[in-house]
């Protein structure tokens, strides 16, 4: 006897509300699961997005170009010249910002305490759209512009040298001809980064002031940020044609830690939802198993009549789906609904430490990804059916006549 799907679809539906109660609590069990699963996903990618903006904003950019010889020997004499009006060949479209900068390392002295340190020339200008620099909170002065003489430290790099805003500093580096440079410089301002080593690491002045003091018209990096990752590829080659004698690199090369755990991040998403789909699947699974054998005189008197195993198959098949679909239409809406509401961050200053160590912003903001949801939804869905199988495949193992006496 032949079934339409529609007539199947038809007793599915109302077999769902013979056992509500039961239907109920599975359908709440993934409700909660899949929301659970999008909003964890979200923060995941939330946390992975932070490494990448941080790697980008921390002075390095989607691509870099340097000198092939400067990460061996990061001085002034591994800088390069640019001509005059030279722009990245990259589409407008593309580009949020460039810079060129001068990086040497330095050792700077207070009135008690000596550190060593890079000492970086900038445009202020340039680095708003490009690098931490434009966003980050400043206690005292910025650089006005890149013939700003002064000099900006770290918040943390200032308790060190026992010194604090508006006192001067001595700064000794080498100069373009390999000799010693040194100068002072009044310290106007502070800036106060996420992590401490930032703060520690760097110091800032105008580039054109530091290529005074170093007798060099060189640079010694380019930083390119683009509209999106995507493009990073495409930007670095055609970099590497334009400029064949200097090194281009992306972020990637020059953060393989940040990289690694970026690509890591992936995998863990991946894991998290298998554990959380498969233990939904095994519950999905012993859920059924009871339901079925509580209608074995069910199944056998269809099969009695004329019904195909393939279509009691089918039928507990269509149950699972639907009770799958429901629950998955709901679980995303659930977590798309608490991604909103986290959508202004979850602050995690009051653990700031560690915070610090594992890699993260005091504020983690949940990053919902449509690829990811489409991800859920349909491993959901297969998984769903897949356990389903086993209870499908009881209901029409058992002979009708032997399922007719089990009901007497």
């Amino acid at each position: 006897m032949k079934m339409p799907l529609i007539l199947l679809l038809q007793l599915g539906w109302r077999n769902l509300w013979r056992q509500r109660r039961r239907n109920f609590m599975l359908l709440a069990a993934i409700l909660v699961a899949v929301g659970g699963v999008v909003l964890i996903n979200s923060l995941i990618r939330g946390f992975q997005y932070d490494m990448m903006e941080d790697a980008v904003e921390n002075l390095t950019g989607h691509v870099k170009v340097l000198a092939p010889g400067y990460r061996d020997d990061p001085s002034i004499v591994q800088g390069f010249e640019l001509a005059d009006g030279w722009q990245p060949s990259v589409p407008t479209a593309e580009l949020e910002g460039w810079t060129r900068r001068v990086r040497v390392p330095a050792v700077v002295m207070s009135e008690r305490e000596t550190r060593g340190l890079n000492l970086v020339g900038i445009d202020p200008a340039d680095e708003r759209d490009l690098s931490f620099l434009g966003t980050v909170a400043m206690s005292g002065e910025r650089l006005r512009d890149a013939d700003d003489s002064h000099i900006v430290l770290g918040r943390e790099l200032l308790t060190q040298l026992d010194t604090k805003v508006g006192r001067r500093v001595v700064v000794i580096t080498q100069g373009a001809d390999g000799l010693n440079r040194e100068a002072g410089f009044r310290v106007i301002g502070a800036f106060d980064a996420e992590g401490t080593a930032l703060e520690k690491a760097f110091a800032f002045t105008g580039r054109t002031a530091l290529q005074r003091l170093l007798d060099t018209d060189a640079v010694t990096e380019i930083s390119v940020r683009l509209t999106d990752d995507a493009h990073s590829a495409e930007a670095s080659a055609e970099l590497a044609r334009e400029l064949p004698s200097l090194q281009v690199m992306d972020w990637r090369q020059l953060e393989p830690l940040a990289a690694a755990m970026f690509e890591y991040s992936d995998a863990a998403i991946f894991v998290w939802f298998l554990i959380v789909m498969i233990a939904l699947a095994f519950g999905l699974v012993n859920t059924l198993i009871t339901a079925v054998m509580e209608r074995v005189r069910e199944f056998g008197m269809l099969r009695a009549i004329g019904m195909r195993p393939g279509q009691i198959v089918l039928q507990v098949l269509v149950e699972s789906t639907l009770v799958m679909l429901l629950g998955l239409g709901g679980g995303v809406v659930l977590g798309m609904g608490l991604v909103a509401y986290f959508a202004d961050g979850i602050d995690l200053s009051a653990w700031a430490q560690g915070v610090e160590m594992a890699g993260l912003r005091s504020v983690l903001v949940p990053r919902l990804m449509a690829e990811d949801v489409v991800l859920v939804t349909t491993l959901s869905l297969v998984l769903g059916l897949l356990g389903s199988a086993y209870p499908a495949w009881r209901a029409v193992s058992v002979k009708p006549l032997d399922a007719l006496r089990r009901g007497t």
